[in-house]
């Protein structure tokens, strides 16, 4: 009778998973042409391979399985439904995927409770970050990154000694124009390094305060990586000219040089925060 129990439990859960697979596969279909197309979403792609990632890292603190919360979980997959159907009425592509993290979680509730959630919370939770932003969301981010960006960009022009003046989106230095495009917004780098630092904090053992300046650090990061990548190429047209092609190889080999720096800078602030907050140690008695 347990035999028969545990497979009929096992066909349960292969249907419920065609049903899920099926079911969203046009939502993949729409996130998979984001990643493809899309430079600031190009990092999709590791996402779910990263999440799987962690749930095989958290087997060794494996919650154990919990009685199923049915009377949780379906509640909480009704909300994944109306979120896709209010998704399709008003053409909001974002709510269609944000529904798969919903659906998911009524999932580890009907399979293990609690007790399973608390296993797997983490994987959802990092696949947040292949679902491409808000179309409003994002211009509106990206336009402030621009902004930020010329700005910032120009002041450091000012500091190496170049008698740069911003122009909304454009830096004036000499006689060149240097456009600060939207791709140039830094918008891309933060989504990366906001998975990057996501992903630290979920695998790396340190106090609530630690993890919360990592993330917090996704912003600043970023905007270095991005400034840093504007004031090069800028230095690169004053003295090699726009229309060198010395220099356009210079523009494609800062943006190449973003990840990496940004990834030492994370690396960077990871050992300060070792070194800068000790735990204390207990006093002895005597």
């Amino acid at each position: 009778m347990q035999s028969n129990a545990r497979t009929s439990l096992f066909w349960t859960w292969i249907a419920l998973g065609t049903m899920l697979i099926w079911a969203y596969l046009p939502t993949m279909a729409n996130l998979f042409d984001e990643w493809m197309h899309v430079p600031q979403y190009s990092h999709g792609f590791l996402v779910p391979v990263f999440s799987a990632y962690l749930l095989m890292q958290r087997k060794e603190t494996h919650f154990g399985m919990g009685q199923s919360m049915p009377w949780i979980a379906f509640p909480v997959m009704l909300v994944a439904l109306v979120c896709r159907v209010i998704s399709g009425w008003i053409a909001f592509p974002w709510l269609d995927g944000f529904s798969l993290l919903v659906f998911l979680t009524g999932a580890s509730l009907l399979y293990g409770g609690m007790k399973f959630l608390r296993y797997t919370w983490p994987a959802i939770a990092f696949l947040f970050f292949m679902i491409p932003l808000p179309h409003r969301v994002e211009v509106m981010t990206g336009s402030t990154l621009q902004t930020l960006a010329t700005h910032s960009s120009t002041f450091f022009l000012q500091v190496l000694g170049q008698p740069a003046l911003s122009e909304g989106n454009t830096i004036l230095v000499q006689e060149h124009k240097l456009e600060v495009a939207n791709a140039c917004s830094g918008l891309r780098m933060m989504m990366t390094f906001a998975a990057f630092c996501f992903a630290a904090v979920l695998l790396i053992d340190r106090t609530r305060l630690e993890k919360a300046l990592i993330l917090a650090s996704c912003i600043p990061i970023a905007m270095i990586t991005n400034v840093f990548r504007i004031v090069g190429t800028g230095m690169a047209y004053l003295y090699l000219g726009p229309t060198s092609g010395i220099s356009e190889t210079i523009h494609d080999l800062y943006g190449w040089l973003m990840m990496p720096i940004g990834l030492g800078l994370l690396m960077f602030e990871l050992w300060i925060l070792r070194n800068l907050l000790l735990t204390p140690t207990p006093r002895k008695t005597r």
